[in-house]
């Protein structure tokens, strides 16, 4: 199917795509910083409207999270999110959602028929997505795109947090050796994909996360201050799960070492009621260190509330042990804040110039409370800085990443 796309002084015609994504174990409309809400949800939802921009329909298929899910949600023009039912309850553990694969998939192959559907391509997000895509590729016979967003192998490398069962490592050998495309964020993790599971290189692409520049903008830092009730101290921002991969711990004791007449303020956005143990663990470890009052754990924020606190802080940190790529860094910059992070995911190729901010060796305490200390309390032309940083990710837009998505659709439809 044609469809007319208008542009700047122009009409052209393109050939509209019917695109079914699928995000099995997290739905795009999830609160951000839950336990299984984050980067992905946010991928998954701002993918999804800019090829929408573009004039293809895009299907999101996503496990039942509330007992009665009625019709397709509009997530804008051109884009659905498809509710399927395991007809268990909402809280089912993730690993869980494997024993129910096969159902989803046949829920998601009734959708379909019952509405006269052709899809030309799948892209599915994650292991357990990337199952059900496995049994529709055939099914629908049509091409399948996947994107893993984190990998279990290298979780379990680490020894950090849980342990991925061997179920996962082998789901995801299965789906790497079925599916006609891998899409990696960063080069780093086709290494990992060759290394740890055997891909085939010709499978592999890299295109990197996006930012929606639109929405992260700088915000004069008085104005989100004082919405935020922020007096003049100085800020660190973190931002994301609560989840021992992102190495909280390591930013707390680092703590520590930034004191003097106002040390400065650590705010902790992120976790939700699944996660309330983890944060009374670290409320707990951040009175023992005797840093209590310079701690503030605000929970989860909506994403067009993230603008604030980017804007109020004077540095975001990201002390991960592992990130597959790590989206915050683009969203602090983009609204004209610098990061300081351990070298995971995309940050090599994020942190380009010394003005947006440092690299650590490694996230020891004491390595990342000196890179902080030097950035926050250097004398910097604020202004110039801003734009700077902001100007250098500008091609990390969602309008760029989804036009090189959309040429590797091309070329998995032309093959």
């Amino acid at each position: 199917m044609l469809v007319e796309l208008c542009g700047i002084g122009e009409q052209y015609m393109i050939e509209r795509l019917n695109i079914a994504m699928i995000s099995i174990h997290s739905c795009p409309l999830g609160v951000l910083g839950g336990r299984d809400t984050g980067g992905m949800n946010v991928y998954v939802r701002e993918l999804a409207r800019e090829l929408a921009n573009r004039g293809h329909a895009i299907d999101i298929y996503t496990k039942a999270h509330q007992p009665q899910h009625g019709p397709p949600i509009n997530l804008g023009q051109n884009v659905r999110i498809i509710h399927l039912d395991t007809g268990v309850d909402e809280d089912m553990p993730k690993l869980a959602i494997y024993d129910y694969i096969q159902r989803l998939a046949s829920g998601a192959e009734n959708f379909r028929k019952y509405n006269q559907l052709q899809y030309d391509l799948i892209h599915s997000h994650y292991w357990l997505s990337g199952l059900i895509g496995k049994q529709l590729q055939t099914l629908w016979h049509v091409p399948h795109a996947v994107m893993f967003h984190t990998l279990g192998a290298i979780k379990n490398s680490l020894g950090i947090g849980e342990y991925e069962p061997e179920l996962r490592i082998e789901s995801e050998r299965e789906v790497i050796s079925s599916c006609h495309r891998i899409i990696a964020s960063t080069t780093k993790e086709t290494e990992d994909l060759v290394k740890f599971y055997g891909a085939s290189p010709d499978k592999l692409i890299v295109i990197p996360c996006g930012v929606n520049l639109d929405l992260f903008r700088p915000i004069d830092k008085e104005t989100a201050r004082k919405e935020l009730g922020l007096d003049h101290q100085k800020v660190i921002l973190f931002v994301g799960r609560m989840d021992p991969l992102k190495g909280l711990e390591q930013l707390l004791t680092a703590l520590t070492y930034m004191d003097g007449e106002k040390p400065p303020l650590l705010i902790i956005v992120g976790g939700d009621a699944h996660s309330q143990g983890q944060v009374q663990a670290l409320k707990s470890m951040a009175k023992e260190l005797n840093i209590e009052d310079r701690v503030t754990f605000v929970g989860s924020v909506a994403q067009s509330q993230l603008p604030l606190f980017y804007s109020a802080s004077d540095v975001c940190a990201i002390p991960s042990y592992y990130e597959s790529f790590g989206m915050v860094a683009l969203e602090s910059l983009a609204c004209g804040t610098p990061i300081v992070a351990t070298n995971v995911g995309g940050m090599k190729n994020i942190i380009r110039h010394g003005e947006m901010g440092r690299i650590v060796s490694d996230n020891s305490p004491h390595n990342l409370a000196g890179e902080i200390s030097e950035l926050i309390y250097q004398p910097e032309d604020e202004a110039r800085h801003i734009k700077t940083r902001r100007a250098t990710i500008a091609d990390f837009g969602w309008a760029t990443i989804a036009d090189r998505i959309l040429h590797e659709y091309r070329v998995l439809l032309d093959d």
